[in-house]
């Protein structure tokens, strides 16, 4: 997987002490992060000076499954980011709830199975105009969410600021990872890790670095992140549905 070299993104990080501060002094700002010894590009969007799309497909009606065609489609100058939204099959496909511009693709999977996106509880990264959230799947299924977009992921990596019972403080389970997470002030931060990191240790970035008392782990391994304003877009392998996060229309050119 083709990653930005880190001294690009050290300085980008000089930006700021802490992604707080970044955070305060610019909402769309992407920067670097060393956590317990372990590299994070962290990007906190402000979804009142942004607006969010799930993308599936191409002109085709097939899954994009990368970045080089999602850009041949979204102008570059008008792209914040994009990154890997929920699990997918083998086609590209979702395997949980996918909702694009208000319809529904892929209903809510509230199924047992095996891997990550079956670890309970498992959850949703959805919202409607400025309002967006993480929650756990139970908490959306209860919900009256009238949601534009929606995409359902597993585990969730926090809920009400602590972290999923199943994660160990560091397992052997490493990858490069990548969530989502909603903080008090309802700032939405992107996270992927630079480095291959556990569970526990990406779920204590979003509790004790981006501070979000809830955050919903997107996928591991095939983590990819598409940050123009930073020169990065990752390569590797096929994607299914992807977030795109873009300047509202009226800021664009």
């Amino acid at each position: 997987m083709k990653r930005l070299a880190a001294p690009a993104l050290l300085a980008l990080a000089a930006c700021g002490a802490n992604g707080e501060e970044i955070a305060a002094a610019s909402p769309t700002a992407c920067v670097q992060e060393v956590f317990e010894a372990s590299r994070f590009t962290h990007c906190t969007v402000d979804p009142e000076e942004a607006d969010v799309a799930l993308v599936l497909d191409g002109e085709d009606g097939k899954p994009l499954r990368n970045f080089e065609k999602l850009a041949a489609m979204e102008p570059e100058d008008g792209v914040i980011l994009a990154m890997n939204a929920g699990m997918f099959d083998e086609a590209g496909e979702p395997i949980g709830l996918l909702v694009i511009d208000g319809r529904e693709v892929k209903a809510l999977n509230r199924n047992d199975g095996p891997g990550n996106f079956h670890l309970q509880p498992n959850g949703v990264f959805h919202g409607a105009g400025a309002d967006w959230h993480v929650e756990t799947t139970e908490a959306y299924a209860a919900g009256k969410a009238d949601p534009g977009f929606a995409t359902q992921s597993g585990p969730i990596l926090l809920t009400g600021g602590k972290l999923h019972p199943d994660f160990a403080q560091d397992g052997d389970s490493r990858h490069f990872r990548n969530g989502v997470g909603v903080d008090r002030a309802g700032h939405v931060h992107f996270v992927i890790s630079d480095d291959l990191v556990s569970f526990g240790k990406f779920g204590r970035f979003f509790r004790d670095v981006a501070k979000t008392p809830d955050a919903l782990y997107l996928d591991g391994a095939v983590s990819q992140l598409w940050a123009p304003e930073i020169g990065r877009r990752d390569g590797g392998p096929p994607l299914g549905p992807l977030i795109v996060v873009t300047k509202p229309a009226k800021a664009k050119p």
